[in-house]
């Protein structure tokens, strides 16, 4: 197994297979740049692009975001990736000589990380048919748990860019209208905030308007994938979404996580997706497997606890429609994509109960509330909770992971 200059843990979520891309910045130097990571350490890429290590010096390391880096496309970050492994694999290159190393690598407990990607639009979809089974049973029982297209098309709506956030950012409980049965609506703090276990994936490469993404090419413009927490407050949403969907209820934040993981270090772990019958239509229809073994976990801990509790563990295998799948419909039409736009899995649910992705299905709408040490319990999230959320692909003596996605709640404004 290829291996690294510097000794890497078989349980850390960045080894040499890995490698990652962030922006981050450092006490000594605040500009924020592009990095990876490996093992403990950053590296430093907008150093080593200046120190002319790559074929050609590049210039988008030292921007503040991944955008000019993914819109180069996918020989680009295949030429970059295979020059990073020569780089810092064990017997590898010697080109850079150990004091440029020093100053290449940087503790990772060194660093600030930042968004890594200027999103200009973000949509979520509906992907997992577990969750929307379990969801549709509860509101509409179930002879109707999905609805008539559901498993014809990936449903999603538009949500909002402006709110992501990076890991780690304090969530506020939002307000908004919630309406009782049978009362008027009120004017308060969500008494119902959810997490939603998601993936999301960036855009690399766009396309012109008008001019759809084939399924048979749709893997070449996805860069990467990150966590995503897409926080929800049920009981606006329940008000809201007649009859156009989520708005209020999703817009408050979106929580990711800093590392931006590549297809290509992916690639290993794509597996063969759920049967889908009926037979999707043409434009949808692919044979290649097309899903991804990724294990995924949710801690829970309260102000009151010493450690977190898992509450959830669930895998991106389980999802219906496949990431391509999403893409193709979402341009189906001619709209235009365009790098850095994210795109939501929707919250991904196993068969189990204890691998549903949300507290709603957790909890079944609060009726089964969940035990946590002290004597407390959980129907839906209180202030102080922290939600971490956890992935990686599991190899043969190593992993391939994204870190976490976490975020606290307090009290609303």
């Amino acid at each position: 197994m290829l291996k690294s200059f510097i000794e890497v843990s078989p349980e850390s979520d960045f080894p040499i297979l890995n490698l990652p891309y962030g922006i981050f910045s450092t006490q000594e130097n605040s500009n924020p740049r592009v990095g990876t990571r490996l093992g403990d350490f950053i590296i430093d890429l907008a150093f080593l692009d200046e120190q002319k290590l790559f074929d050609q010096q590049y210039g988008f390391f030292v921007d503040t975001s991944l955008n000019r880096f993914m819109s180069m496309g996918r020989e680009v970050w295949q030429r970059i990736r295979q020059r990073l492994t020569e780089l810092l694999s064990e017997g590898g290159d010697t080109v850079w000589e150990e004091a440029m190393r020093m100053r290449a690598l940087i503790p990772a407990g060194d660093v600030q990380m930042h968004l890594p990607v200027v999103i200009g639009d973000y949509t979520d979809f509906y992907a997992s048919r577990e969750h929307a089974t379990n969801v549709g049973i509860m509101f509409r029982g179930k002879e109707n748990a999905l609805m008539p297209n559901w498993l014809h098309l990936p449903v999603g709506y538009h949500g909002r860019a402006s709110s992501v956030v990076l890991s780690g950012t304090d969530v506020i409980r939002p307000r908004g209208q919630v309406a009782v049965k049978g009362s008027p609506p009120e004017f308060i703090s969500s008494r119902q905030l959810d997490f939603e276990l998601e993936m999301g994936f960036f855009i690399g490469t766009g396309n012109p308007l008008s001019e759809p993404i084939s399924i048979e090419n749709a893997h070449e413009h996805i860069f990467g994938m990150v966590l995503l927490n897409d926080w929800s407050a049920r009981d606006i949403q329940a008000w809201e979404y007649q009859p156009l969907g989520p708005f209020l209820a999703k817009n408050f934040a979106t929580s990711i996580s800093p590392w931006v993981v590549t297809m290509d270090a992916l690639e290993p772990f794509r597996v063969q997706g759920p049967h889908q019958d009926p037979a999707p239509l043409p434009y949808l229809k692919s044979d290649s497997p097309s899903g991804y073994d990724i294990t995924l976990e949710v801690t829970l801990q309260s102000a009151a606890m010493d450690d977190a509790q898992t509450i959830s563990c669930s895998n991106m295998k389980h999802l219906y429609w496949s990431m391509e799948q999403m893409l193709a419909h979402h341009t189906v039409t001619g709209c235009n994509m365009r790098t850095g736009d994210l795109c939501g899995t929707g919250t991904i649910s196993g068969k189990i109960e204890d691998s549903f992705g949300s507290l709603l299905e957790l909890t079944w709408r609060g009726e089964k509330p969940i035990q946590l040490p002290g004597g407390e319990e959980r129907k839906f999230l209180q202030d102080g909770d922290t939600v971490v959320m956890k992935g990686y692909c599991q190899g043969d003596g190593y992993r391939v992971g994204f870190g976490e996605v976490t975020g606290k709640i307090f009290p609303a404004k």
